[in-house]
């Protein structure tokens, strides 16, 4: 599933503020960078450092990284954990980065109410194989079998209370790989970096200036709604547009568990928290909850701002929210 929410992730010339003596040190220093297909997309990192094999080399982990974790959760490689816990209802032996991202999605959907909730899958695959809006009865059949409680995971195994459930990682899998190929690239001693897995993440600054990123227009694909300036947070957006099932947008690849359909107040949400898995949820929850829920549990959370963008076009910003 494709998520490109951002239109510029600015290497060059838009960055704040005036040079400083060491910014004009820093634009010396060469821009390294690679790229990777993972989840159904191109991800990428770029890197500013002076050693050219060095920064290769990080780069390259960081890719590594986060196509494992695609490769871990993916919905549509067989020899994914995921498929083979959705094909089998059960899954001995699980990999200890899907026990953590399952125990960061279980703690989510608490805090949000279930609001969040992995275990969607089902309308996810009736409203692909109706290729739109499925009939009632087939929609409730599929909410039927949500419902993130039932997902019962230990070390030893992971298993469904019902044998119809399936789960989604896409809200949680893309943010987490951001994670670890940040994390990468710090063992590698690497102080200057992009991250681009679908969510973003950044370290240190970009030719003495913060990373700027574009927020698309969730109206129109040429045009962005804001921009903002990475300040140490990983950053995340859903959109109503990334994957539509019909042409008007009311129904996409979000769904509320209590509806069985996709949220009708906002278009797109952008979060900013301190990782890329909490950005990435939040996100996912935030669409659900609405702006004002949003919001409002958005205040209490440490560290996390947001944009959010009703469908009638109108946009909130947090306090915090880094606006460039």
């Amino acid at each position: 599933m494709q998520r490109r929410t951002f239109l510029a992730a600015a290497l060059g010339g838009m960055g704040a503020g005036p040079p400083s003596a060491w910014a004009a040190h820093v634009a010396q220093t060469p821009l390294h960078a690679g790229a990777a297909l993972a989840f159904g997309t191109t991800i990428s990192v770029s890197v500013r450092h002076a050693d050219g094999a060095l920064a290769q080399a990080a780069i390259g982990a960081a890719l590594a990284e986060a196509r494992r974790i695609d490769g871990l959760m993916s919905l549509h490689q067989p020899a994914s954990q995921v498929y083979r816990l959705n094909r089998d209802k059960q899954l001995a032996q699980p990999d200890p980065h899907l026990l953590a991202v399952l125990g960061h999605a279980r703690a989510l959907s608490r805090l949000t109410g279930g609001a969040f909730d992995i275990t969607v899958q089902p309308l996810w695959q009736a409203f692909r194989d109706a290729d739109g809006a499925p009939p009632a009865r087939e929609r409730t059949r599929a909410q039927g079998r949500v419902g993130w409680p039932g997902v019962q995971a230990g070390p030893a195994r992971i298993h469904f209370s019902h044998p119809d459930m399936a789960i989604t990682l896409n809200g949680l899998a893309q943010g987490y790989a951001a994670d670890l190929a940040l994390a990468a690239l710090r063992r590698h001693g690497i102080r200057q970096a992009l991250v681009d897995t679908g969510e973003y993440g950044g370290l240190g600054r970009n030719d003495g200036r913060r990373w700027r990123l574009g927020i698309r227009d969730p109206r129109r694909d040429d045009a962005l709604a804001a921009t903002l300036a990475l300040d140490g947070r990983c950053v995340a957006t859903s959109g109503d547009y990334a994957s539509p099932f019909t042409p008007d947008l009311l129904h996409h690849h979000i769904f509320d568990p209590v509806t069985g359909d996709s949220p009708t107040e906002l278009a797109s949400v952008t979060v900013l928290a301190p990782t890329g898995l909490e950005a990435d949820g939040l996100s996912t929850a935030f669409m659900v909850m609405g702006a004002r829920g949003a919001h409002a549990l958005a205040a209490q959370l440490p560290g996390v701002d947001l944009l959010t963008i009703g469908k009638d076009g109108r946009q909130r910003m947090s306090a915090g929210f880094p606006a460039a």
